[in-house]
């Protein structure tokens, strides 16, 4: 059995290499090694080259990867691919072979995770640590041969360490959840993860929220990113030290819970629901001729709306939709502006309130069935959702149209009025995302 201990130098952004070294190791020596500085294509940033030492100049001149690729494939095959944080550098260097429309699959281990098995007990396992702790000589760190010769080093200490033969096994199971974690994460944080519905925090070093998701089942799903090869997860993955949760009972919930703690975190890998919400309200007035009018506008203008949207244009279909029902006037519930009378181009049934054709009092009469329809709309809903566990119930507060919360309820209580779910409620902010959920839930009921 042959290994090929590997270390890549990227750009960062993109992660295209800039230097790779191979060395080949067939368990007690060194066999063969590959060392190249490889054109990215790409502007190296500044904060790399401070790293690295590598810059733009320097790298003009040498191969592209795919004038080195095969130099690579045939090093590495029938070998086992070894590195400290294997999944970047291995996802790195198929990443490269994929814009090559090439296959690049090789089995693989992780020096970190296999440091952290066989040699228990360090503070750090980054390499530049670990390596001064035992005593290994780390010349040229962040170049790739420095590091990759460092490397070696410490994979034959842990091929020499008691139960290191079980240990490798373990590891190269490609069914291995060990093999799968990042090399960061304690294996008993992910095994305290529930298989329940929920919600989930990445965290990074510092213990601040990097990422929030929802699933049906946490422990599942969590480890999905493990598997993942998209860019934003490996890199995700890669700073991820904790994984926090709670649960839901419900995936229903779960959706809000996530909503709610994206909104309340602003975790830098979501982008979705981050936004700052834009909500829109419908409300009525008198003009000075007696007219009353319906008009929309930002609802933070608006101290009492009819009803609320959080989008320009659902309000103003809901708005066109209300005319077309009580045969409304487009000027008077302000879809036309700066118009003596109304001309709109698919509303045409104005029965002339813009053209002194109709009185005044018929036309607010059916504006005001029209107010009574909204409010109407406006109902009070208790949806009833599973505890988080067997002895518990959940449930969704909708009044008056507005989404309040949810709660949890003891199935031992007695509960006789719905003023009572008060007592249990976690009040929640409404907008547009929410709203979005309990509309697909509320058509399926």
């Amino acid at each position: 059995m042959t290994y090929t201990i590997i270390d890549v130098e990227t750009t960062g952004k993109g992660n295209r290499i800039t230097e790779i070294s191979i060395f080949k190791y067939d368990g007690s020596t060194v066999i063969d090694e590959f060392t190249t500085l490889v054109n990215p294509q790409s502007i190296i940033p500044s904060h790399i080259t401070a790293l690295t030492g590598i810059d733009n100049k320097l790298v003009a001149d040498a191969p592209l990867f795919e004038d080195v690729a095969q130099n690579i494939l045939d090093i590495t095959e029938d070998s086992i691919f070894v590195a400290h944080n294997v999944n970047f550098d291995y996802n790195v260097i198929r990443g490269e072979f994929q814009r090559l429309e090439i296959a690049f699959n090789r089995k693989k281990l992780c020096t970190v995770r296999l440091s952290r098995k066989l040699l228990p007990g360090f503070r750090s396992y980054s390499l530049g640590k670990l390596c001064k702790d035992l005593k290994i000589s780390l010349v040229d760190r962040h170049r790739a041969r420095g590091d990759a010769e460092a490397t070696v080093i410490l994979f034959e200490m842990l091929l020499a360490q008691p139960n290191a033969e079980d240990t490798f096994k373990t590891f190269l199971n490609k069914n291995s959840r060990e093999a799968t974690l990042p090399p960061n994460l304690p294996k008993e944080t992910f095994e305290a993860l529930p298989v329940t519905p929920g919600i989930y925090y990445f965290k990074d070093k510092k213990g601040k929220i990097i990422y929030v998701g929802k699933a049906k089942n946490i422990k599942k799903r969590v480890l999905s990113h493990f598997y993942s090869k998209t860019k934003k997860s490996l890199t995700m993955v890669r700073e991820t030290r904790d994984i926090d949760f709670e649960k839901s009972g419900s995936e229903l919930i779960a959706l809000l819970m996530e909503d709610a703690a994206i909104k309340h975190h602003f975790p830098v890998y979501n982008k979705v629901a981050k936004r700052t919400i834009q909500s829109f309200a419908i409300f009525n007035y008198e003009d000075r001729n007696g007219i009353i009018h319906l008009a929309f506008n930002k609802g933070r203008l608006v101290p009492n709306p009819l009803i609320t949207f959080f989008n320009l244009r659902d309000v103003r279909l809901f708005m066109e939709q209300i005319c077309t029902k009580f045969n409304l006037c487009p000027k008077y519930c302000h879809l036309q502006e700066s118009v003596w009378q109304c001309s709109h181009y698919t509303i045409t049934d104005c029965k002339g309130i813009c053209r002194d054709e109709e009185s005044r009092e018929t036309y607010n009469e059916r504006v005001l069935d029209a107010m009574r329809s909204i409010s109407e709309e406006k109902k009070d809903v208790i949806i009833k959702e599973k505890g988080r566990n067997k002895d518990e119930e959940a449930f969704i507060m909708i009044k008056k149209g507005e989404y309040l919360g949810y709660g949890f309820i003891d199935r031992q209580e007695q509960i006789s009025h719905v003023e009572e779910l008060d007592n249990f409620l976690i009040k929640q902010k409404n907008n547009m995302d929410i709203q979005k959920i309990l509309r697909h839930r509320l058509l399926e009921a």
